[in-house]
């Protein structure tokens, strides 16, 4: 049972909850918008981790998204820095912000099932008359 948890993927766990109070309460931009913190990937070395985030802004478009991520990828170092007083690790990873588009991929597949239900329904009701 110890070992049903890896140590790297328990201090990705920490993290995770960590930072997603820290950009709440610590990074004030108003271009971030409010962002969540849908998973981090930390690698076997500690030298380095991906953070991937969804962000709900007034404008979802492409470069809303980018502009979230520019900000986050900026505030790395002071985030990384917070982390460190609440983190026991010699070695704090580098932290490295990336949008994940799972949700909005997540809809448009979940549209286009409907749609190929729908047109399945449509084709059986002519196809009975």
């Amino acid at each position: 049972m110890a070992q049903q948890f890896s140590r790297t993927r328990r201090i990705a766990d920490q993290m995770q909850r960590d930072l997603a109070m820290l950009i709440q309460q610590e990074v004030k931009d108003p271009r971030v918008g409010m962002v969540t913190i849908n998973n981090v990937k930390v690698s076997k070395d500690l030298s380095y981790a991906d953070v991937y985030f969804t962000c709900m802004a007034l404008d979802d478009s492409d470069s809303s998204k980018k502009q979230s991520e520019t900000v986050l990828n900026g505030a790395a170092s002071f985030l990384r820095t917070m982390l460190a007083k609440g983190l026991s690790l010699r070695v704090i990873p580098q932290l490295r912000f990336h949008y994940d588009d799972l949700l909005g991929e997540g809809h448009k597949l979940s549209r286009l099932i409907d749609d190929a239900v729908k047109s399945d329904l449509d084709r059986q009701g002519h196809d009975e008359s």
